[in-house]
């Protein structure tokens, strides 16, 4: 696997709970939404959890997704003061889950740089989002490193 695939499971574990609010505060519900998520992947992919590497991935995928929770308040205040035209609960799950994730990346974690975390948000959401996601996606992450 590689930090690709730890985001992209980061990030389907961060929606599921975006969707049920009052597990985002439970540390057995946001392990089992990390755990869910990963179990998908393993099976949409027939990779195993216990190679090296993987195990690598999937504490980097806890890493984003509890580091994004425990942050959320300052990440949704951040994203407000750029997103304007678009409150926070008027942005597609989706999007709002790939630009908390990268926002987080882009503030907290070393050797990331703004550059990589915006690319791999819009791989993102080119994969999962509608059509227009990949542009809005990059255009508020933008915003928010360019403030």
């Amino acid at each position: 696997m590689s930090r690709r695939k730890s985001r992209e499971v980061a990030m389907q574990a961060l929606f599921q709970l975006d969707m049920n609010p009052a597990d985002s505060e439970d540390v057995n519900a946001v392990n089992s939404a990390l755990d869910a998520a990963w179990k998908t992947h393993e099976k949409e992919n027939e990779v195993n959890v216990k190679e090296t590497d993987e195990t690598k991935d999937y504490e980097y995928a806890k890493l984003l997704l509890k580091g994004t929770l425990a942050h959320i308040e300052e990440i949704d205040k951040a994203i407000s003061s750029v997103s304007k035209d678009w409150k926070l609960n008027r942005m597609a799950g989706i999007d709002r889950a790939i630009i908390r994730l990268a926002f987080f990346e882009i503030q907290n974690v070393e050797g990331v740089t703004a550059g990589i975390a915006i690319n791999e948000a819009v791989e993102l959401a080119k994969k999962f989002g509608a059509d227009k996601s990949k542009r809005f996606v990059n255009g508020v992450l933008a915003s928010l490193v360019n403030k």
